[in-house]
Parts: C-alpha cells; structure tokens; sequence
C-alpha cells in the first residue's frame, strides 16, 4: 500500500518544475559559481520579511532554526525542514521494509528522490497552514492569511529546485548541507562581530562587547551575559568544541576488506565514533521543538486548561516558565544553569536517552544493522580475510562495535548539544556539531572534484565522467 502511494508521488512530480541535468561535464569551476550563487539566494532569501505578518511574536520553532536554517519571519521561514521531514518519513518506509526499493538500481532511485519531492511540497504546504493558521503569526485576517500561506509555498518550492540545481551536478554537495553550513556561518560571524546595540550597553556581537568591556574596565560584564546575549564564554567553549569534534570524528574501528575476485585489492570498512552521525540530537531536537510548539498552541488557544497546564506555560516574551516543555529547553547561561540544578539534571537525561533511543532504532530501521552491512559487502564481493565469506560471521563480527558505538556515539552527541546550550555556546552544539560534518563532507568533495579535473581517465575508470 505504501509503495503505491510512493509510486503516486513521483507520478506527480511530472507536473513540477524541476532543474534539467546537465548535458555536459561541469567544470569545477562552474560548480563553485553556481554553489556560490545558491547560497546567496539563501542569505538573500532569509533577509525578505514575509508580508502581512506582525512583528515581535513569540518563535515556537527558536529551537530548530539552526537545524532547518530558518529565518524567523523571512522567506525562508521553513528552511529545509520539508525536505528534511519528507526524506525522513521516505527512509523510514523504506528501512522498516513497507516500501520495497533497491537503491543500486536507478529507476528506483529517481522514484524516491521524485516522491521526496512531492512529499517536501506536501508538507510545506501543511507546516505553512500550521504556522499561519496555528496561531504562530498571531490572528490574522483571512485574505492575509492566504497571502502569508502562498509566500511559505512558493519559497519552499524555490528551496526545492535550489537543492535540486545542486544535487543534479550543477554544484558541490547538497543544497540542504550548504543552507545548515550557511546559517551556521552566519549565525558565528553575526554572533561574534555583529555591531548592533544590545540592551545591556555593548555591542551585541560577543568580541565587539568584549573590546568594550575592556576598554571600560568591566571586563565580566562581558564575558557572561545575561538574556542570551552572546558572550566570551560562548565564545571560548565554541572553539572547543569545534576541537572536541573534530578529534571525535576521527574516531574509528577499521574492519579490514578484501575482494572476493580481485586479489590484491584491499580496503577497509570505517566503523566511526559517531556511527549514525548527527540524526539521533536532529531527531531529538525536532521532537522537544514540536512539544514546545504544542504548548504554545495550547496556551494560546486554551488557556488555563489542564492540557495547557501539563504541557508547559509561557510569560508575555514566549519565554517557558513553567510545565513539560520548561524541562525540555535549557537555561542558556551557565549563571542561570547553576541557579537551576534540577532543570539542567532533567533536560541532559531527557535528551541523551532520547538520542540514545533514536541512535539504537535508527541503526535498525536505516539499513545499519550489522546484519544489514554484512549482507552489503557479501553483496558488493567483498570479504574480512580470515572469515568465512557468508553474512553470519561476518555480522558477529561487526556486531562486536556497531552495537556499543551506537549507543556511545548517540549518548555523546546528546551531551555535547546540552552542554553546548548551557554555556550558550555561539552557533550552538547542534550546529557546530552539523557544520564540522559538512566541512568534512566538503572536503572530501572538493578532493575528489580536482582529482578528477586532473586526471579525466580516472574519472571515466569511476563512472563520472
């Protein structure tokens, strides 16, 4: 049933626009220009205001903008959350076996990706209803509230083709991992040299407030401050955290590889620290924002009731005060996380059990299973030399890491992004944890591209030509 409806999807894609392939190899330096120029359109992108909204509201979503790179009030409102959800719910279908597709074949290929896109445009249209009809803008006026509703739609469909250009060989990457690198960068740079006046008499970038504190003599002044402000503090634990990961991801347990025909050839299979990667703390992220957006729902609406109560309650900045949702946002000052040992101790458990349960189910669900990667290389010709080629051993063997790295690995990203929160880490955990990834992702891309470039014969040999 499912793969019917799947199948309906990419029917549909048929009458969307889409960026045609290129007929030809795109030179390096084509894909920098036309890399560069996505991710101006979505720095512009994130500058236009929506019209018709009122300003000054609270942001059920604060949470996950670094996440999705979203810009409240902006074109770019959404971000990439569509086709982050849509792609989720399709790898889910397909890893848990309720839609049968076979990634090595092409047809199926362009099957999943055209019904992710249909599927990112069907829930772009459904978050826009949720955000314009929800109550997220306030009550608005009918006429002004389709006017909101067309503006989130349209953008979401231009943030679809922008990922597409790229995705298609037109650029470097993915255009969902240049959006999250981009909103990251710029949320850095704004939150260290950003010139602007702050309420509390300095600048509000952290390094332009710590000049100021220093030339004024009151140096503490700036390097823990209040509100959220950014401060030294973030700063500091910023740059060790970008250290701490970057050492992490490096991390590895090296199964060695032979091919089954080809003697001689070897290789190896990396089992890293970080072994589902970021997706435990984004899937935890999106489900404390999605209670946090239930409760103001639920406070606006009904306000007073049990339901609004249980989930949590608000003060007239948005800010949570009390209920569920207080425990599931840290106290984003390490003076304030010290004030309140009891929501520190409940926010750290919650989110890395949570991440935890995402690492272990997303293993089994995601095609990570050891079973599930022995059955690949058996699949691909390769073999562990000294075992018997056959998925058992093989999958006892990986069963010795996979298992414990999974819940290390999805334990420790959970700590990282809720110390990181406590110190108001600049970026935050969650997006230096995403964009040290990226930059490695980049890194080898950028390699490869120029290798490539060099050596065009290789190129052919690897099928990219």
């Amino acid at each position: 049933m499912a793969g019917i409806g799947i199948t309906t999807l990419a029917k549909a894609a048929r009458f969307i626009p889409e960026a045609e392939k290129p007929a030809r190899r795109v030179s390096f330096t084509e894909k920098l220009f036309w890399t560069g120029l996505v991710v101006v359109v979505y720095l512009v992108m994130t500058e236009i205001p929506l019209y018709g909204i009122p300003q000054g509201v609270a942001d059920p979503f604060a949470m996950m903008r670094i996440i999705f790179a979203s810009r409240r009030g902006s074109l770019m409102e959404l971000g990439i959350g569509p086709i982050v959800t849509a792609g989720l719910i399709l790898q889910l279908l397909v890893g848990s076996k309720m839609v049968e597709l076979d990634f090595s074949k092409p047809e199926d290929r362009a099957v999943f990706t055209a019904a992710n896109k249909v599927l990112a445009l069907i829930i772009t249209l459904f978050e826009g209803s949720v955000f314009v009809f929800g109550g997220v803008y306030g009550r608005l006026p009918l006429d002004t509230a389709i006017l909101v509703l067309l503006q989130l739609f349209f953008a979401g469909m231009m943030v679809i083709l922008l990922d597409e250009l790229v995705q298609k060989g037109w650029g470097l990457g993915s255009g969902i991992s240049l959006f999250i690198a981009a909103g990251v960068a710029q949320h850095i740079f704004w939150g260290c040299l950003s010139p602007l006046p702050a309420f509390d008499g300095f600048f509000l970038g952290a390094l332009l407030a710590f000049g100021q504190a220093v030339a004024s003599g009151n140096i503490a002044a700036a390097i823990v401050r209040s509100g959220g402000l950014p401060d030294m503090v973030g700063f500091i634990s910023m740059i060790i955290l970008f250290i701490v990961i970057v050492y992490l991801e490096g991390l590895r347990v090296e199964i060695p590889l032979a091919h089954a025909r080809f003697r001689g050839f070897r290789a190896s299979y990396p089992v890293k620290f970080f072994y589902v990667s970021n997706i435990p703390v984004i899937l935890a992220s999106a489900l404390f924002a999605n209670v946090y957006f239930f409760a103001h729902v639920a406070a606006s609406r009904f306000p007073g009731s049990l339901l609004a109560s249980i989930l949590g309650s608000f003060d007239a900045h948005g800010k949570p005060i009390g209920g569920l949702v207080y425990f599931l946002t840290p106290p984003r000052n390490i003076i304030l996380a010290l004030e309140d040992p009891l929501r520190v101790i409940v926010y750290t458990v919650a989110l890395i059990l949570v991440c935890i349960v995402f690492s272990v189910t997303w293993v089994e669900v995601g095609g990570l299973s050891p079973r599930n990667v022995a059955k690949q290389l058996i699949d691909s010709g390769m073999q562990v030399p000294g075992f018997r080629r056959a998925e058992k051993p093989i999958a006892d063997l990986l069963n010795r890491y996979i298992p414990a790295l999974t819940i290390i690995g999805g334990m420790t990203v959970g700590l990282i992004a809720a110390v990181a929160d406590f110190f108001n880490t600049i970026g935050t955990g969650i997006g230096i944890l995403l964009t040290t990834g990226i930059m490695w992702q980049y890194y080898q891309i950028i390699v490869r591209e120029r290798v490539e470039e060099m050596y065009p014969g290789l190129a052919r040999l690897l099928g990219r030509a």
